[in-house]
């Protein structure tokens, strides 16, 4: 047996202005989307918006349905929009903010397993990093790239 770790970095921000003008954009376009979101059993509201190579921001909200698990999260909803409206363009990074009962969380929110999955092929597929910020009312984390929150990802392409 040979014990190994696994480190990574990320960025925390103590207010959206603290961002690069392009990822506060990015992050106040996530908090816009949640306007989108259909939340009515669970009053937590997600909204993503992702940033494709040529600029476009391609936004997503969480759906939910009365047949759980027939809904969708927000971050699937803009990632999927995007494969299937700009099928050739890299997805270069995607923000996430998230509010419960109207209310921005204080701390973000993280992206469930299946998000973070699909982040990890598109980011495969484009063959570069896409970096992901999680936006909070009280703080906010940049990742430089998908790997540092699915460390070990799936991949057979």
């Amino acid at each position: 047996m040979e014990p190994r770790e696994y480190r990574f970095t990320y960025e925390v921000y103590n207010t959206l202005d603290e961002l690069s003008v392009e990822d506060r954009e990015l992050a106040m376009a996530a908090i816009s989307a949640m306007e989108g979101s259909y939340a009515p059993y669970s009053g937590f509201n997600v909204g993503a918006a992702l940033r494709l190579e040529n600029g476009t921001i391609v936004k997503g909200a969480n759906q939910e349905n009365a047949a759980y698990p027939s809904g969708i999260c927000a971050e699937r909803t803009a990632m999927f929009s995007a494969g299937a409206n700009y099928p050739d363009l890299a997805q270069r990074s995607i923000a996430v903010a998230a509010s419960q009962n109207g209310i921005l969380c204080a701390s973000p929110a993280s992206p469930c397993g299946a998000c973070r999955q699909v982040m990890a092929q598109y980011q495969t597929k484009a063959g570069k990093p896409m970096s992901v910020i999680l936006v909070g009312g009280e703080r906010s984390y940049k990742f430089a790239r998908v790997d540092d929150l699915l460390p070990f990802i799936f991949d057979n392409i």
